[in-house]
């Protein structure tokens, strides 16, 4: 089970105490009755609800929450019910809910009563979460930044995803009409950050993207005139924007704040109808839990951006779902599913159109195919397999310097773990010249990862020397 509940019995919730507290929205005393009632220490409670140990220690020690997005995700975490949740001023949750909220399972995916939605939200709802987001994030807001990263924090969205019903009319009637070539800004803007995003890494404009959502994007969607049609472009339009931001901050090692932005991402994709977008998000969902050892969690978001991608009838999107999906299951050591995985990755590709794919999928490609090959056949020791995968990779359009900083130490890493330390400190040097340039977490990792492989042939005097270089270049490992 990837998260241990508190596992508090819901006729407690009734108790006089914990109303009180509830009613006054004071958090700790919240968590100090939950300690009391459980015997649960304060990383569990942060754990469950999603925030990390430090800042629950605060928030006992008498700091205020007063963001509603951190208030609801600690009731999801203590599944409050609706009685509670409505002491404290927050909507009720009114749909049956999956036994383990860590786990998603295809079948829970496609529940049997389709009716019930797991949550009562709307797009104005997500509207406003959003706009408390960027501008928490812009002002960097000490609460965003001790949200942590929880595998079941993409259940209930992803759930809502399958089985909340067709939002309602994207209509608004605003002060200022919006129209297409707002809408088309905001794509062009999005491409020109993307760019910048492959070539420096997630860090260079990560902050720059913020406050374009936030004093750009926030004021077209609360206060704009459009109709439907309108509306939902828009929301595609932000949707897609808000997974880039996401995006840079998982690049760039905020994994909390990463998660809060591909969620409302898929909410706008949701509102918006655009099924190939929430495909595209659900897959990066899957790849940042696998990045963080989340494979069960990887695998079920694989396979929901799959299902996704057949229902948008887009092949590449296919293709990707797949190779996530491989991934994940490498990661678990499962080398007959993800052999199978891989081979349904390159039928899809193979037949793709690629005349019609949108702009974001610009990056999937034969080379970017051929590094996830390589990073699965590594992960099973596959080392042959790995390295003629990791070569291919290489064949790559030279603009995605991070790609190609990755593509250099996975070859790397191959060669570690093949025995070969020349040849791998030889790649490993030119994957830290590119690294150096970038502001991508990733990438740090992924070299110092390949430092730890070489460090039993840390004597010989090729390895000795590239591994000096790394502290000289990244600084000393703390």
């Amino acid at each position: 089970m990837l998260l241990d509940p508190l596992r508090i019995p819901e006729d407690a919730w009734s108790h006089g105490e914990v109303l009180t507290v509830l009613a006054a929205r004071d958090i700790g005393g919240l968590f100090r009755w939950i300690t009391r009632l459980t015997g649960a220490s304060q990383s569990r409670i942060g754990a469950a609800v999603g925030l990390e140990q430090g800042y629950v220690s605060r928030i006992m020690a008498g700091r205020k929450v007063t963001s509603i997005d951190v208030l609801e995700r600690i009731a999801d975490g203590c599944r409050m019910p609706d009685q509670a949740r409505t002491t404290m001023g927050l909507a009720p949750r009114q749909a049956a809910q999956p036994t383990d909220p860590g786990r998603l399972t295809p079948d829970r995916l496609t529940p049997s009563r389709p009716s019930e939605p797991p949550a009562t939200r709307t797009w104005q709802d997500d509207v406003r979460s959003a706009a408390e987001l960027w501008r928490g994030d812009v002002n960097r807001r000490d609460v965003l930044r001790q949200v942590a990263f929880s595998s079941a924090g993409y259940t209930l969205p992803a759930l809502r995803w399958f089985t909340a019903p067709y939002p309602a009319p994207v209509t608004q009637l605003g002060r200022s009409a919006v129209g297409q070539p707002e809408i088309d800004t905001i794509r062009a803007m999005t491409a020109t950050y993307r760019r910048l995003d492959n070539q420096y890494g997630g860090g260079h404009a990560r902050d720059t993207v913020a406050r374009y959502l936030h004093q750009e994007v926030t004021p077209l969607l609360t206060d704009g005139r459009y109709d439907h049609g309108t509306g939902q472009r828009l929301l595609s339009a932000a949707a897609e924007l808000a997974q880039l931001a996401g995006w840079q901050a998982y690049d760039t090692a905020e994994h909390g704040i990463a998660q809060r932005y591909l969620t409302l991402a898929l909410d706008f994709a949701h509102a918006a109808g655009d099924d190939g977008l929430g495909a595209e998000i659900l897959a990066a969902m899957s790849h940042q839990a696998t990045y963080l050892g989340h494979t069960a969690t990887g695998l079920d978001l694989a396979r929901a951006a799959g299902q996704t991608a057949r229902r948008a009838g887009i092949p590449v999107l296919t293709a990707e779902a797949h190779v996530m999906e491989a991934h994940a299951l490498a990661k678990a050591n499962d080398e007959r599913a993800c052999a199978a995985a891989l081979h349904q990755a390159e039928q899809a590709l193979d037949r793709a159109d690629r005349s019609t794919d949108p702009q974001w999928l610009s990056y999937f490609d034969e080379a970017y195919l051929s590094a996830k090959f390589g990073h699965c056949f590594l992960a099973l020791g596959r080392n042959t397999h790995a390295e003629r995968f990791a070569v291919r990779s290489l064949r790559m359009d030279n603009r995605y310097v991070r790609g190609k900083a990755f593509n250099l130490a996975l070859l790397a890493s191959v060669h570690a773990q093949q025995g070969e330390p020349d040849r791998a400190c030889a790649i490993g040097a030119e994957a830290l010249t590119l690294t150096a340039q970038l502001r991508s977490a990733r990438a740090v990792r992924y070299l110092r990862d390949l430092q730890t492989q070489l460090a039993p042939q840390r004597r010989l005097p090729a390895v000795r020397h590239f591994t000096g270089r790394i502290d000289a270049t990244l600084g000393r490992r703390r």
